[in-house]
């Protein structure tokens, strides 16, 4: 079968929901993937930051076939040898009491969601039923119900109504509408230290600080969605560290498994998730051997080989690249680390058909928001590579 057969089957079989550039991958290694037809390309999403490792990285993946072997799943019924110590492992790595281990990135929003609403009802006293949590506008943060809920992405919340309540949502990286926007009732502050679905949109210099101080002297619990932006993405291991802070709850996803698996967790101190008493959380797969084998190695690789250190220095080299290409295509680049956003003008007609050539040229990057090119290779990736890659965004940026 070619490209064009699997395109077929997925139009014939499969919803709707998703456009995705029409390359058909079937091998991963590193940096780079190949088509169904053997084309090579250089990956410069990292599969929305999951595969910050790079793809098929051999010590996950011998993590990975060395536990499938032994052990998969044994549901929270009972307990397991693998899931202790990453609890252990991630608090050191990351400063936090408690783990809350879960699938995807949506499941660690919704459990903290719980979670807060609880300590809130529980440990504050707010009134049954009247917990409001503050949010951004522009967030990303799942496909729930609930979560769709406070976006402000009409097509995310198009059709789907009645949603869930206790929800209000302020302008991102503006500290002084989160203050105006507490009240009695207010549990927690939901917020991307870096919007990446929104285009990449990085906060004013002491945002985080300032929200830090704020729901420090509110008593209100700052949780941080670090699913996209963490484990080193941002040239640190959670981009909250840029500014010296630390959330109350911090969830991370994606990386945590180097792209092997779905494994999710909620970081907290005691406080907040020491509401939660046996029969009033769980998920049978949350916390599974198989998936914490995977995250343990995953975290063991990211840390030993340098990436973290690799994306301070590939993206301050990537964003000045970028930066002096005289396109006039280019409104602004903009990011951290190696999350990377190119922001055209509305006279250049979209960034999905800057994504199409980059495609044709042997790049795979994608879209965002209608007029941002998200550049965001894996934290291996070499500043010859990269230089690779550069030669070919600016042929693109400034020939189309």
């Amino acid at each position: 079968m070619n490209s064009e057969d699997y395109i077929r089957l997925e139009n014939e079989y499969g919803a709707r929901n998703y456009h995705p550039l029409d390359v058909v991958l079937a091998r991963g290694e590193g940096i780079w993937v190949w088509d169904v037809e053997g084309n090579k390309y250089l990956d410069c999403l990292s599969s929305y930051s999951a595969v910050n490792q790079g793809h098929c990285h051999p010590r996950i993946l011998a993590a990975l076939v060395e536990q499938a072997g032994r052990l998969t799943l044994t549901s929270r019924a009972f307990r397991n040898d693998q899931l202790g110590p990453l609890y252990k492992e991630l608090c050191e790595l990351t400063n936090s009491h408690m783990v809350l281990p879960m699938n995807s990135g949506a499941e660690a929003v919704e459990s903290c969601i719980k979670a807060v609403r609880k300590w809130g009802y529980k440990a504050k006293g707010i009134p049954y039923g009247q917990a409001e949590i503050i949010a951004c506008e522009n967030n990303f943060h799942g496909r729930t119900i609930t979560i769709v809920g406070f976006s402000t992405e009409e097509q995310y919340r198009d059709g789907y109504a009645p949603f869930t309540p206790g929800f209000r949502v302020i302008p991102f990286g503006d500290a002084s509408a989160l203050e105006e926007a507490i009240t009695p009732n207010t549990v927690a502050f939901l917020v991307e230290p870096i919007q990446g679905e929104a285009g990449i949109i990085v906060p004013p210099e002491g945002y985080l600080r300032e929200i830090r101080r704020i729901c420090t002297e509110h008593d209100i619990a700052m949780i941080t969605d670090e699913i996209q932006t963490g484990l080193g993405r941002t040239g640190k291991l959670l981009a909250e560290e840029h500014e010296g802070v630390e959330a109350d709850l911090t969830l991370i996803g994606k990386a945590l498994s180097g792209g092997f698996y779905p494994v999710s967790a909620v970081l907290s101190n005691k406080e907040v998730l020491g509401v939660f008493q046996p029969g009033d959380h769980g998920s049978t797969f949350g916390g599974n051997p198989l998936g914490c084998a995977v995250a343990r190695m995953a975290l063991k690789v990211l840390i030993e080989e340098g990436m973290i250190e690799n994306a301070v220095r590939m993206g301050e080299y990537l964003m000045a690249e970028l930066r002096s290409i005289p396109s006039p295509h280019i409104k602004e680049v903009r990011g951290k680390g190696l999350l990377v956003g190119i922001e055209l003008f509305e006279e250049a007609g979209g960034a999905r058909r800057f994504c199409e050539a980059l495609q044709a040229r042997g790049l795979l990057c994608k879209e965002t928001h209608r007029n941002v090119i998200r550049i965001a290779p894996p934290l291996i990736i070499s500043q010859d590579e990269i230089d690779w890659a550069l030669e070919r965004i600016a042929d693109v940026l400034m020939t189309l």
